[in-house]
């Protein structure tokens, strides 16, 4: 049940493109940025229920046999689990803002080949230690997705998981190769990105329909690794976190994007969260979801 919304107008982007007075409502598609990620980790986990994908402890290079100039035995230990950890212990750096040609998914968006520009950075660290954020993990996840099922991602998207949720008008922006960006490429309406989060409460399950086994959305959504960096836990390209509202903690899923763009997801409220917003260049868009969230909306229903 849909109990509030509301939309603004604003600046916004789409990929990249100024909107300088752009309208949003219920009909309007946005920019899902790092949002992408996770629902590029459901369709891992659709990838493992119909055994496209054997299993996610396989090397991630199997699935990359053109690159094997790049393999070491450090990297042959590298997983697919890492992938979706990050994990993989890969030498990379997102903390440099996203205007700066050195900040590493930048560098990859900008590379003619981006599966060799991730899989190419030395090992830093033994995979499975220590959580890195990166962009390149989930590139890479796309890929092993788009060869285990043998279609490009977002028809196998769109078969697997959008149409049987009923959400028919997607955009994922495409590489000049054409290739959709499993990071960062996903316009979704705001009520469509809710049924991804009702269908985390729903342990997968979608009009009597198990879309997404309940054993993937609970490992999935475990914390998997803790980022030293982070107050939050971190899943399979799903983040952890936890709010105190009177008294009471409050456990929460939630699904993050640059320029302030957030799905929570309460199991113990059972209750999603949507927040878009166009804040890409300014510091609120990491505070203002939690303001809306822990100041009005968790009050709300307690």
């Amino acid at each position: 049940m849909l109990a509030f919304e509301h939309y603004r107008k604003g600046s916004d982007y789409a990929w990249g493109e100024s909107l300088p007075d752009a309208t949003h409502g219920p009909t309007s598609l946005h920019d899902m940025r790092s949002i992408s990620k996770s629902v590029t980790s459901l369709l891992v986990g659709i990838a493992v229920d119909r055994k496209l994908l054997p299993s996610i402890d396989e090397p991630a290079f199997k699935y990359f046999p053109e690159y094997a100039d790049l393999r070491t035995p450090a990297k042959d230990r590298i997983t697919i689990r890492h992938l979706l950890m990050m994990s993989a212990g890969l030498e990379w750096n997102e903390n440099l803002p996203y205007t700066n040609p050195n900040n590493s998914e930048v560098a990859m968006l900008r590379s003619p080949d981006r599966w060799r520009f991730a899989l190419e950075p030395r090992v830093v660290s033994e995979p499975g230690s220590d959580w890195n954020y990166s962009g390149g993990c989930t590139e890479l996840l796309g890929a092993i997705v788009r060869r285990a099922s043998g279609e490009p991602i977002e028809a196998f998207a769109q078969e697997t998981l959008f149409t049987p949720l009923g959400i028919s008008d997607v955009t994922w922006f495409r590489y000049p190769d054409a290739i959709p960006a499993a990071a960062s490429g996903l316009r979704l309406r705001s009520r469509d990105l809710a049924k991804i989060g009702q269908l985390l409460l729903q342990r997968g399950q979608w009009n009597d329909k198990q879309v997404v086994s309940a054993q993937w959305i609970d490992e999935s959504t475990a914390p998997q690794i803790g980022p030293a960096d982070r107050i939050y836990f971190y899943g399979y390209q799903w983040w952890l976190g936890r709010s105190l509202i009177n008294g009471r903690e409050i456990m929460w899923v939630f699904a993050s994007g640059l320029g302030g763009q957030r799905l929570f997801v309460v199991p113990a409220l059972d209750l999603i969260c949507v927040v878009t917003a166009g804040h890409y260049t300014e510091a609120m868009q990491n505070w203002v979801p939690l303001v809306i969230f822990n100041r009005y909306v968790l009050p709300a229903v307690l």
